[in-house]
């Protein structure tokens, strides 16, 4: 049997798994019927995947515990899938909008994989308004990354309308996991003979990044008792309510942005596009929290994971390691916020990007060694947290993609929250848009839609700062997903005056 290793990294998705933290990606694909599409298109395509009893990798992949020298779990090939299983469908009342299908795909998302089956299921949705239907694809993520996604996604669809139409379904559509070079015992049989020497060439690679591992966390040290310094620094976090334990309900939101638009704010800013993403979630968080007298006076931290993945990679699993940057809630003038976002940014990418690649694997698990321990132990949620919350934004393809011949109109992600982790916002560029998936505890995160609607305000504010000769323009985007409708107004409170930084 053909065994595949899980890297370290891979594998703490799995042993940090619990019932109320499960380890899961997804992806909310939403598509536009057909203008010829007949009344049984869903209806035929559902019973088209249920009957598609071909699977490519990573789709027909399981767990199996390895018990050779070897004691990590490896992928091997699942030959019984149970598409019953894999494939689901429901339905909103119609009209379905944007903020139902939200509600649904909190509850999907709130529900852990069974990880004796390949770990992955695809739910159709149909009854949304406008002549939509929606695919939900989660995945866990010791199978994928963000990248790997993408790249899976692409490969289920096609950017012409007319090749689409006879695509089989995606779980038909991926490919053979490519072994990286540099570590060809991967893929060998579990002997003996050739654990013993993958162990042997391990600990040789270990050995030979060890001087630049040291020279990094040194420097993480030295910023860290440094009175001032530039770089945030892992653990630097404040508590806040993002950072307790976390309950099995999630909630989910979503909200849409030109590309154009944030494109704009990061040249008159000389910043990038990634420093404009965390400035409007540095802006929506402040007064998020803010209006609940909940914003610490230090600013809150963002952990950003950074593709280490070559472009010829058509690999499976985490290829990435993470910095750690200010998200400026202490700032209240958009553009110092900005400003202080990018420098901290650079920092950081400066860190990392002196490390060899080959230290990369090695620097990011003992990176991430204290927070996965907290996990372990039980006491995740109860310390200082390594940062206040992920933030993530995976490039995707800048054209439109067809399936069935039906025009993939937004896809929005999913991701992981966890202990000490409430919040985690994750974006994906499409077709000319940036797209925002907002995943959060039900319990810790009420009126989670808000904060979608104060990233709308954000990015307007750091519009009017840096571009005050540009048309003024309303807080909500010109594209804007329902599920960030904005809320009432709040009734009046008198609140006494606090000190903040500024």
């Amino acid at each position: 049997m053909n065994l595949l290793r899980l890297n370290p990294l891979d594998a703490a998705w799995i042993v940090t798994e619990t019932r109320a933290t499960p380890n899961h990606v997804g992806g909310l694909l939403q598509f536009k019927l057909p203008e010829d599409a007949p009344k049984d298109f869903m209806r035929k395509m559902m019973a088209e995947f249920r009957g598609h009893r071909q699977f490519a990798p990573p789709w027909n992949q399981r767990l199996k515990q390895s018990f050779s020298l070897n004691p990590m779990r490896a992928w091997v090939e699942d030959d019984n899938i149970d598409l019953e299983y894999h494939i689901r469908h429901a339905a909103l009342p119609w009209p379905g909008g944007e903020r139902e299908l939200g509600e649904l795909v909190g509850r999907l998302q709130s529900t852990p994989l069974d990880l004796s089956r390949p770990p992955w299921e695809c739910t159709i949705i149909e009854g949304l308004e406008g002549h939509r239907f929606a695919l939900f694809i989660k995945m866990h993520h010791s199978l994928i990354d963000g990248i790997s996604g993408v790249k899976l996604l692409q490969q289920g669809m096609s950017f012409d309308r007319a090749k689409s139409l006879h695509l089989p379904p995606f779980w038909a559509s991926g490919k053979a996991p490519r072994v990286a070079a540099e570590k060809p015992h991967e893929a060998l049989l579990p002997t003996v003979t050739h654990a013993i020497a993958g162990a042997v060439q391990e600990l040789r690679m270990q050995a030979t990044t060890v001087p630049q591992l040291v020279t990094a966390f040194a420097k993480i040290i030295k910023g860290a008792v440094a009175p001032v310094h530039d770089m945030a620094i892992p653990f630097e976090a404040p508590r806040s309510i993002l950072n307790g334990r976390v309950r099995e309900k999630r909630r989910f939101a979503t909200q849409q942005f030109s590309l154009a638009r944030m494109k704009a704010v990061a040249a008159a800013g000389d910043c990038t596009l990634n420093d404009v993403v965390l400035a409007m979630c540095g802006g929506a968080l402040r007064k998020f929290l803010d209006e609940r007298d909940s914003l610490p006076d230090q600013p809150l931290t963002a952990g950003i994971p950074v593709s280490v993945r070559p472009k010829d990679d058509t690999g499976n699993g985490n290829a990435i390691t993470f910095i750690v940057s200010t998200l400026g809630t202490n700032i209240a003038d958009a553009r110092e916020r900005l400003a202080a976002i990018h420098q901290s940014v650079k920092r950081a990418k400066e860190h990392v990007q002196s490390l060899p690649r080959q230290a990369m694997m090695q620097y990011t698990v003992l990176l991430m060694a204290p927070t996965i321990l907290t996990l372990l132990t039980g006491i995740g949620g109860r310390t200082r947290p390594m940062f206040n919350i992920t933030i993530s934004n995976v490039p995707g393809p800048d054209t439109p993609l067809y399936f069935r011949g039906a025009e993939m109109v937004a896809t929005y992600p999913a991701s992981i929250v966890t202990h000490g982790q409430a919040l985690n916002i994750t974006c994906q560029s499409y077709a000319g848009f940036m797209n925002f998936g907002f995943t959060g505890c039900h319990s810790s995160m009420p009126s989670m839609q808000r904060l979608a609607v104060y990233t709308a305000e954000a990015l307007a504010e750091l519009e009017a700062a840096l571009m005050p000769q540009a048309p003024a323009r309303k807080k909500a985007p010109a594209k804007k997903a329902e599920s960030a409708v904005k809320p009432k107004t709040p009734p009046t409170k008198v609140r006494v005056p606090r000190k903040k930084a500024v």
